[in-house]
């Protein structure tokens, strides 16, 4: 057995600080490795490809823990290819937000009495830039304080050069393709922003409403009438039918017939439509197609006219009543107050608590409404989608995800792409003085005279392109030749309908594109990721979901201010499985900075005592216990690599956990200090075993805690760096099953005289004569001084004389411990104890007793059944009479006494 470190390993420990702390190294450690280009990405390299491209987060962001989980996952998996020998790319960047930084800039130019409009579109879009440059990517610095291995290099924006031309190009081909088309549809208006947001943008929150039942028609019973309720009474001023079921008997004679309108006095029709529930309420509802996605679709399937009754900043317009220009609330009180003065108020609850939806940038109500935007044609594009899973070109984990990808990529409905902002990516539609349209490409010219869609993309139409677009396409590019399609996508399942469906959408579109497949296999399909990953939402310790308005929220700085970064990540990837949600508070970052804390002194007590890398040539010559542990690393190291690659971040972290705190720090150090002192030749051996455990422990580990491995790894091997060493192999060689079973005994063994001892009240520092009684027939005298020194007990002497046994049932045999405790046992706690199992035992004997001697159950039981409370009665019987004379020694020694 051979060392191989040049330097004393005691001088490296004293090199260590005395303890962990993670502000004090962390910041250095990562300008370190950036500056070394550890992260750095060659796509010219040799090496199998591995990618991962950077969910953007948002230009106005900030650190949160949906962030945290994410960046450590990916971190997580990068490092680990990285020093499995692939050349990685983890690419970064940010996303432009365009409603979130336009709403930021406007604000600033408010507290000076400015509106963008002062200024011009030109010189307003200058001032996001200035602001972006300033203040924006704050997220940047805070992402290097959590570690995330980056190619910082390769940086990218959404508004970029080289991403502008990705989307203009991609718009005009699918423009071209008939994929993209101008039409008046309902969209999410918010009346604050005045421009239509996107489903993700919108936050359904219960409120506190009205719901109010209207009569439409002729106030006379005898007279055609219906009864309609309504949470929004002042849309009624754009109705332009009342709807009922074509099967409903209560209305059957009026379908086809007119009503009065109550306010505009228009006669309005009545249709029949199966969208209406005949069950709930009245069974006849009002229809307003311009406010409201039910109502749209049945107006189209009716033919119904759609007068759209509220201008952009949600007052109302164009109606020809007393309520134009009310805000929509203000002519909500007034059209109820004014129906009701007229009797047609039939009833009114209040509150009526509902659901509505509210703009998640400005916070008001969203409106439904009309409008004239670009749309995109997803139905080929959401089906190549979903093919894309079927056919498994992309894998979803987990795979119980996969029907909700199917039932939103099979269902899917048009998507608005058009902004009514000013920063983002113009529309690059131009309209000619006669009306005509052209879609310029980013290397043409709109012909003179025409003027340019004043409307930008939606945010996530250039964020969809991102997995090639941040690689240099539409060019044919070094990048995408290595590293697309991307490995895997990370990111949790709430977005998986908005962000990826587009992604995979835009990504097949181009499947076939030269730039993409340059350098591919024929016939392999390219599509924007292999694998997609799901995890779950954050929720506080409680399992509730974390918001502002609870006060449950934690920042993910605060918690690598007190804990550090290591602890932060651990205790999110320990709670990380495939599409669960995971439960996080104060007291698991607390156990994951014990843990880090107790691999920091337990590799510097290794080092303090001379642990060294070495070579291991003959197993053979090893201890039970350094055979073992060896063993239980394979068994490990095998266990992680099969949980990282199922994803299953949770399983790999709990696994590493238990090996590192249980086996190797509670038992393997403690049975190395007993050889250690065996002699010098034992010592050696032991050392290189215990430097070569840690060794592989601290690589295992780097990916999820790659600081303070970092700072453990430098000083126990010397080398360069943990982030390029090799990942761990198997050591090829058979287990030891006798080994193990030996080491198993002995703890069995150590820890049930330990409960003895503490039974008793003694401390470590009290050490009992005992004899091992069987300890041959176990097989367990080459471990007697192990067991001796971590039982705290001494040889007897000849004077010994048990006072006290424990018998202890291993694997093979039974190994009875006799102990003379006399002058350090608590004899009151140890009769105390006595006591307590006798009532246990004579409890068991009563039962079993009870039943053999039930004739009845004795006819029915099975004969195996009667045969195992037989056994259980006559081992009752042994504990009883056992401890009924343990007893009677307690009492002799306490007269004696």
């Amino acid at each position: 057995m051979t060392s191989t470190a040049s330097e004393n390993p005691r001088n490296r420990a004293d090199a260590l600080p005395k303890s962990w702390n993670p502000g004090d190294v962390e910041a250095e450690l990562y300008e370190r490795w950036v500056a070394a280009g550890y992260f750095g990405a060659d796509a010219n390299s040799d090496k199998p490809p591995y990618s991962i491209v950077l969910p953007p987060p948002n230009v106005t962001g900030s650190l949160h823990m949906g962030h945290a989980l994410d960046h450590t996952l990916m971190d997580t998996l990068t490092r680990r290819k990285r020093m499995q020998g692939y050349e990685v790319l983890w690419l970064p960047g940010m996303d432009h937000a365009g409603i979130a930084t336009q709403t930021i800039v406007e604000k600033q130019l408010a507290v000076d009495g400015k509106t963008k409009e002062d200024f011009g579109r030109e010189l307003f879009i200058d001032k996001v830039w200035d602001w972006k440059r300033e203040s924006g990517g704050q997220i940047q610095g805070q992402m290097r304080r959590l570690g995330d291995g980056v190619d910082w290099s390769r940086d990218r924006f959404t508004m970029d050069d080289g991403l502008s031309r990705a989307v203009q190009t991609i718009f005009k081909r699918l423009y071209d393709a008939g994929l993209i088309y101008r039409a008046e549809r309902l969209v999410n208006w918010s009346p604050v922003l005045k421009t239509g947001i996107s489903d993700l943008e919108v936050d359904y929150k219960d409120v506190e409403g009205e719901l109010v039942s209207l009569r439409y028609g002729s106030l006379d019973d005898n007279e055609p009438h219906v009864i309609v309720a309504t949470t929004r009474v002042e849309t009624m001023l754009g109705d332009t039918a009342v709807a009922v079921h074509p099967d409903d008997a209560r209305y059957k004679d009026l379908i086809g017939t007119t009503l009065y309108h109550p306010i505009t006095g228009r006669q309005i029709p009545v249709v029949a439509d199966d969208y209406v529930d005949p069950e709930f309420g009245s069974g006849a509802v009002k229809i307003t197609p311009a406010h409201d996605p039910n109502d749209f679709e049945l107006g189209l399937r009716h033919g119904l006219p759609m007068p759209t009754i509220m201008d952009e900043s949600g007052k109302i317009a164009g109606t020809g009543t007393e309520f134009d220009g009310m805000d929509r609330f203000e002519a909500r009180v007034k059209i109820r107050e004014r129906l009701q003065a007229e009797g047609r108020v039939v009833g009114r609850k209040f509150p009526y608590v509902h659901s509505v939806g509210h703009s998640e940038r400005s916070g008001e109500p969203i409106e439904p409404r009309l409008s004239m935007q670009w749309w995109v044609k997803v139905e080929p594009l959401a089906k190549a989608a979903g093919d894309a899973v079927r056919n498994g070109d992309t894998v979803i984990h987990p795979t119980s995800q996969e029907p909700r990808w199917f039932a939103w990529v099979d269902n899917m409905h048009d998507w608005c792409i058009s902004r009514q902002l000013w920063w983002g990516h113009r529309i690059p539609i131009w309209y000619g003085p006669e009306g005509e349209i052209v879609c310029v490409g980013p290397d043409e010219q709109a012909p003179e005279g025409y003027v340019q869609d004043p409307d930008v993309l939606d945010t996530w139409f250039s964020s969809g392109l991102w997995p090639f677009s941040t690689m240099g396409w539409p060019d044919a590019t070094p990048e995408l030749a290595k590293f697309y399609p991307t490995s895997v996508l990370v990111t949790g399942y709430d977005i998986l309908f908005f962000w990826v469906a587009r992604m995979m959408m835009f990504g097949t579109f181009v499947a076939d594109d030269p730039a993409i497949t340059a350098g591919k296999p024929a016939g392999q399909r390219q599509v924007p990721f292999r694998d997609v990953f799901l995890h779950g939402l954050i929720r506080d310790e409680f399992g509730r979901k974390m918001s502002k308005s609870k006060g449950n929220g934690i920042d993910p700085l605060d918690w690598i201010d007190e804990y550090g970064a290591d602890a932060t990540r651990f205790t999110l990837a320990r709670g990380a499985l495939p599409g669960g949600d995971l439960s996080v508070g104060t007291s698991h970052v607390q156990a994951s900075r014990n843990f880090i804390t107790k691999l920091f002194n337990a590799t510097k007590f290794a080092l303090m005592n001379g642990a060294v890398l070495g070579e291991i040539s003959d197993r053979g010559a090893l201890t039970d216990a350094d055979r073992w542990i060896l063993d239980r690393l394979d068994a490990v190291r095998a266990e992680v690599d099969a949980a990282f690659d199922r994803y299953e971040f949770g399983k790999a972290c709990e696994a590493l956990y238990h090996f590192a705190w249980d086996e190797l720090c509670d038992w393997y150090l403690e049975l190395a200090k007993v050889q250690f002192a065996e002699s010098e030749q034992r010592a050696e051996s032991t050392r290189v075993v215990l430097g070569t455990v840690l060794d592989s422990v601290l690589r295992l580990l780097h990916p999820v805690i790659p600081f303070v491995t970092e700072s453990l790894w430098l000083a126990l091997t010397g080398g360069e760096s943990i982030v390029i060493a090799p990942w761990p192999q198997a050591s090829g060689v058979a287990a030891d099953d006798t080994a193990a079973r030996r080491i198993t005994d002995a703890q069995r063994l150590i820890t049930e005289i330990r409960r003895f001892r503490s039974d008793q009240g003694l401390t470590d520092k009290q050490k009992v004569a005992a004899t091992l009684v069987g300890i041959d027939t176990a097989d367990l005298t080459g471990l007697s001084a192990e067991i001796a020194s971590l039982a705290r007990l001494t040889e007897p002497g000849a004077d010994f004389s048990a006072t006290a046994s424990v018998e202890v049932r291993l694997s093979a045999t039974t190994v009875t411990v006799e102990l003379d405790t006399s002058g350090a046992v608590d004899l009151d706690a140890e009769r105390r104890r006595l006591e307590k199992d006798l009532a246990a035992a004579q409890k068991e004997l009563a039962g079993t007793t009870a039943k053999l001697g039930n004739e009845a159950f004795l006819a029915k039981a099975p004969d195996e059944v009667v045969a195992k409370i037989r056994a259980r009665k006559e081992v009752a019987e042994s504990e009883v009479a056992r401890i009924g004379t343990r007893l009677e020694e307690i009492a002799r020694m306490g007269k004696d006494k």
